[in-house]
């Protein structure tokens, strides 16, 4: 379907599905807003879990607030926040700065399929802009015409903030040219897409708030998502809401740890309320933060033989090279195959008689959240969201594409875009989980030192 170019918008914002006891809009209460940003430390990069965060003093053990097994899946708490953060962490987080991860294939401009885009650029880096030549490998290059004037609305003319959209066919040696079954776009027309350097577009707060935000995730839970919790839900559908809700997590994680605290000094700095008020309030939301990135590590395991096998080119042979030690060590590591072999299973899905039926409804719907992304009015936003649902449609399609493990090679197909998504998305989630399991007690211990004040709390939106 053609996709023609709106104004650009720009910024991230919504919220999880409502549930009881959660806070509206309101300003932070000065002393507990200090006690938390007080918590926050300085680092512009996600920080690595210390030991301390752990246990107790004296080697005591320290009281842990997630214990045991992850909600439907097979390694516990303990184990996910230890590998992530002596295995995966390390390896994702210099993997995605190389250049094979680091540039991703988007259609920005499509119309939304639903209602009119109504989005609003608030803050002048809301947008992803086009990059300079001069930082991209020799096969990305091509011609290509600027900025057209009303595409500067949101730029401000920074040349620092723009990213490359040119496409080279080189990039593709290898690579089979294939739809998704379970997202909207079609990933084989490359009319309308454009490359984005992701390093230069961290997924951030933008100021993109209001009514446009919040329609966004009502639709993809009033009329994709089954309610939850129920009783008589079947494993399939509520693994579909564990995975929207943990993606929305980890998203609310990366916009409470990347936050504008003060617009007029350009300030950024995790805002810890925002993180306890969206994520941390609600045990659900962190359970199923694990639990989407334990089922998305599944796929990227399952398919070790095929992404081992893969071509990772991009006219840098040095770091081409370091882009296949890296993925080997991320598919193969000892630590990680002995500690959670089998981090989520998916073969108890889809076993009931209507589970050909009930496969094709949960693909639909998918389709249909896939599609919503068209209607985010903010475009850093919109490529965050295309490129995580990306990559969780990329983790369905590994993980239901087949059965069993034996033939999977012979019947995956995989895009390099999809590639892509599915370990930037692994990427982020680890991210999210690195910083729940960091900040976590000590948000919930300033909380429950301010629980006697006669201040009632209340969080900014």
């Amino acid at each position: 379907r053609p996709c023609p170019r709106p104004h650009r918008r720009g910024g991230c914002g919504g919220r999880q599905a409502p549930e009881a006891g959660s806070v509206g809009g309101g300003r932070g209460v000065g002393a507990l807003l200090v006690a938390l940003l007080a918590v926050a430390v300085s680092s512009r990069s996600f920080p690595a879990a210390s030991s301390s965060s752990r246990g107790g003093d004296c080697g005591c053990p320290g009281t842990r607030k997630y214990t045991g097994m992850v909600e439907d899946c097979c390694c516990d708490y303990e184990t996910v926040d230890a590998i992530n953060e002596e295995v995966l962490h390390p390896i994702l987080q210099e993997l995605v700065t190389l250049p094979f991860f680091r540039y991703f294939k988007v259609k920005l401009w499509c119309d939304c399929p639903f209602w009119a885009d109504d989005g609003m650029c608030r803050l002048r880096d809301c947008s992803v802009c086009e990059c300079p030549e001069n930082e991209f490998p020799e096969p990305f290059k091509k011609p290509y015409s600027g900025l057209s004037p009303d595409s500067m609305i949101c730029q401000e003319g920074k040349p620092q903030a723009t990213v490359d959209r040119t496409l080279d066919a080189k990039v593709f040696k290898g690579w089979i040219e294939t739809d998704n079954p379970w997202t909207y776009d079609d990933e084989t027309d490359n009319a309308e897409m454009t490359y984005v350097n992701l390093q230069l577009n961290p997924e951030r707060y933008t100021g993109y708030t209001g009514d446009s935000a919040r329609r966004i995730w009502d639709s993809v839970y009033k009329e994709n998502c089954p309610k939850y919790p129920s009783e008589e839900m079947c494993q399939e559908k509520k693994a579909l809401y564990k995975l929207i809700s943990g993606l929305h997590s980890s998203i609310s994680v990366h916009i409470a740890y990347d936050y504008l605290l003060d617009e007029s000094a350009n300030l950024w700095g995790h805002n810890l309320p925002l993180l306890y008020d969206r994520v941390l309030k609600y045990p659900e939301r962190v359970q199923n933060l694990y639990f989407t990135y334990l089922f998305v590590l599944r796929a990227v395991t399952k398919a070790a033989d095929y992404l081992e096998q893969a071509e990772y080119n991009t006219g840098n042979p040095e770091e081409d090279l370091k882009t296949q030690s890296l993925v080997k060590q991320l598919l193969y590591n000892p630590k990680l195959r002995s500690a959670c072999p089998l981090p989520f299973d998916e073969a108890k899905l889809w076993q009931g008689e209507n589970g050909p039926e009930l496969k094709q409804e949960i693909q639909k719907q998918f389709r249909n959240i896939s599609a919503i992304m068209d209607c985010v009015g903010c475009e850093k936003c919109r490529l965050w969201g295309k490129l995580q649902v990306l990559g969780l449609g990329t983790a369905l399609k590994i993980l239901f594409s087949v059965d069993g493990e034996n033939h999977l090679n012979q019947s995956l197909q995989l895009q390099r875009n999809e590639v892509i998504a599915l370990v930037n998305l692994l990427n982020r989630l680890s991210e999210s989980v690195n910083f729940v399991h960091e900040k976590g007690a000590s948000i919930e211990d300033v909380i429950k030192q301010q629980s006697s004040s006669t201040v009632k709390p209340v969080f900014p939106i």
